[in-house]
């Protein structure tokens, strides 16, 4: 393949990819409230301290009030939609089967980078839920809109790699400084300590300390992060851990893989219903939300901020 091929290919890849950035906003979201649930127990009493510094402690409620105040109406929205799109769902008899959940998990992994931050963080159950949320999203958007059977055969053809997916391994690391660390690392972990824990605690990778160390799924294509990690995941049995790795940037990193998802190629068939709603919301209106709905369905906005 020549290089204006390829350039042309992910060009095309991307302006076909456009249409879902509105959902993956939406799926963003609902991250930010499953990050709320995880940080604030049910039955956390109001002046409960939940941090100090210099002996003046924050309590429970002034944390959750600023929260509110940064993120409250964003939340609440992202809660609202999801509402409003299981009654849309449930009016138009929409459902979502196992089949294309699997389809949808292996073009999401097979497309992103390990630096992508829509599911990262969440486990298999968790990512599962908000890609069939997005999945009633696309059909309850997508229901009116024709789209001739040639056009659909004529994308796939014209973007049958995307549907030839790669084994993926979801992956951890923890990076350090020298190779030292790294050995002191790996010895800590092959005593019991939790991978989560030591990451958050020794990692200098501030952006996947804060998730444990998670990377998110990775492949054989992804060129975001360290050749010597991707090398790695593809050579390690799930829950195995690396020896300590040098990086091309000076840093060393032990990683472990959570999982593999083997690749699969995935014919017309397969992909037919997918590339409908791809391409019957690339006919949409860009400011067309789940907002659109919620007239329909009689939400009321009540908070004031």
């Amino acid at each position: 393949m020549r290089p204006n091929d390829r350039t042309e290919t992910r060009k095309t890849k991307r302006l076909k990819t456009k249409p879902a950035l509105l959902v993956m906003g939406i799926l963003l979201l609902g991250n930010l409230l499953w990050f709320i649930a995880w940080l604030i127990p049910n039955n956390a009493g109001s002046g409960e301290a939940v941090a100090e510094v210099d002996g003046d402690a924050i309590r429970h409620e002034d944390w959750v009030a600023e929260m509110e105040s940064r993120v409250g109406r964003e939340s609440l929205e992202a809660l609202v939609n999801e509402k409003v799109m299981e009654a849309a769902a449930k009016k138009h008899d929409i459902d979502v089967s196992d089949e294309e959940l699997e389809l949808e998990l292996a073009l999401y992994r097979s497309a992103t980078e390990g630096t992508d931050q829509t599911f990262l963080g969440l486990n298999e159950e968790q990512m599962t839920k908000k890609i069939r949320a997005r999945i009633i999203l696309e059909k309850v958007l997508a229901k009116d809109v024709v789209v001739e059977d040639q056009a659909l055969k004529d994308y796939y053809e014209q973007n049958k790699s995307l549907y030839e997916v790669p084994t993926s391994y979801d992956v951890k690391a923890i990076f350090v400084s020298s190779q030292e660390e790294a050995e002191s690392v790996k010895q800590e972990l092959e005593s019991g300590s939790s991978f989560e824990g030591l990451a958050r605690e020794r990692s200098i990778d501030a952006s996947t300390a804060s998730l444990g160390g998670s990377l998110g799924f990775i492949n054989a294509n992804t060129t975001s992060l360290d050749p010597n990690i991707v090398r790695a995941a593809s050579e390690l049995e799930p829950m195995e851990l690396s020896e300590a790795l040098p990086l091309t940037d000076g840093r060393f990193a032990v990683i472990q893989v959570q999982s593999v998802s083997e690749g699969t190629s995935f014919s017309f068939d397969d992909v037919k219903a997918h590339i409908q709603r791809e391409l019957a919301l690339e006919q949409l209106p860009q400011s067309v939300t789940p907002r659109a709905f919620w007239e329909e369905f009689d939400a009321t906005w009540l908070y004031e901020d």
